[in-house]
């Protein structure tokens, strides 16, 4: 197993290697407090799972998700940045420096801290999703919806975020159906009146998402879906009751039910969380929390945009307040050497 060399008290730990995580680090990195990188259970985070990126700054014929983190990440490594396979378990915030246990037993000590592991995407779970997402099935219109010009596509949820989905799609695709389990939406009644008044979008109720069909080559090509007219038809299907069954012909499939943000081991600490588990950062532009050292970037922040450019923004935004805030404290560079460990890698 491979080893990185890290003092024994770091200037900065990153905690994800998504394009905010990577950005952090590239400054970071050229400030010279040498960051280290965990990159968490997805390296790459979402943007991985997206094969073509159009909207991001700077590339006009477009770039592939992976292609731009594996830039990022050569960039962050240029200037010094240190990467480390690592999930960070708990963290102990209440003084300085922090301490971070990792998932393997160790501990990483840091006088200041970036967060930056993302939000997650859910899944519905249907035969398929694992071989094409990111192929014609995606969890974000305005990143992929572009490249369903012309195509007749569903949208998977009932919310506030399926919602978005529809209407963002609807300026593309030839029809959109918006496939609900149940036969009421629980989305605000602006956005669902919104979405009904709409004439590409359409409703499916009572009405879940079986099965994709397609390939990586061809991408996205049809959907079984199932049908219960007391709803929640999976349900009835895994119970052993009939459930209608129809086989639709969709060039694309976007999932609209939710994120969930990374922020499991900031549970238990002074870290400030919104309701929904989204870190809270404090008012005006700013990446600072309610923990002196510790700052957000990123879509772990940003419940609204989820944007890889506005990521990449907060990224930077969240170094430049971390290399001020050590400013005003001092870094290693300013103090004596201090003992070596080994990091598993």
């Amino acid at each position: 197993m491979s080893t990185d060399t890290t003092p024994d008290v770091r200037d900065v730990v990153i905690v994800g290697s998504g394009v905010a995580g990577l950005s952090a680090a590239v400054y970071t990195a050229r400030a010279d407090l040498k960051p280290l990188v965990l990159e968490g259970p997805e390296p790459g985070g979402q943007l991985t799972l997206t094969t073509d990126v159009e909207n991001y700054l700077g590339f006009p014929e477009g770039v592939g998700g992976m292609e731009l983190i594996q830039n990022g990440k050569e960039q962050a490594s240029r200037f010094g940045a240190e990467f480390a396979h690592g999930t960070v378990e708990t963290a102990s915030l209440e003084e300085h420096p922090f301490e971070l246990e990792l998932a393997t037993g160790e501990t990483l000590r840091t006088r200041a801290l970036i967060v930056a592991t993302g939000a997650s995407a859910r899944w519905v779970g249907a035969d398929g999703e694992d071989d094409l997402m990111g192929y014609g099935l995606s969890t974000c219109a305005t990143c992929d919806g572009a490249f369903h010009r012309g195509d007749d596509v569903l949208v998977i949820g009932g919310g506030d975020s399926a919602m978005e989905e529809a209407l963002f799609l609807a300026k593309f695709a030839d029809s959109v159906t918006v496939v609900h389990r149940r036969d009421e939406l629980r989305a605000s009644d602006i956005m669902a009146q919104r979405a009904r008044d709409h004439d590409a979008i359409e409703f499916r109720w009572n009405t879940e998402l079986l099965e994709i069909q397609g390939s990586q080559e061809h991408g996205v090509t049809g959907a079984t879906l199932v049908h219960h007219p007391d709803g929640h038809p999976t349900d009835k299907l895994e119970s052993g009751l009939a459930v209608e069954r129809e086989t639709v012909d969709v060039g694309g499939i976007f999932y609209g039910v939710g994120h969930v943000p990374n922020t499991e081991f900031l549970a238990e600490t002074p870290v400030e969380l919104e309701e929904d588990g989204y870190l809270r950062t404090e008012p005006g532009m700013t990446t600072e929390t309610a923990v002196e050292g510790v700052f957000g970037a990123g879509d772990v922040m940003d419940p609204d945009y989820r944007q890889a450019i506005t990521a990449a923004g907060t990224g930077s935004m969240a170094a430049l307040d971390a290399e001020a805030w050590l400013d005003t404290r001092g870094t290693t560079r300013d103090l004596q050497p201090v003992v070596e460990v080994k990091l598993d890698d």
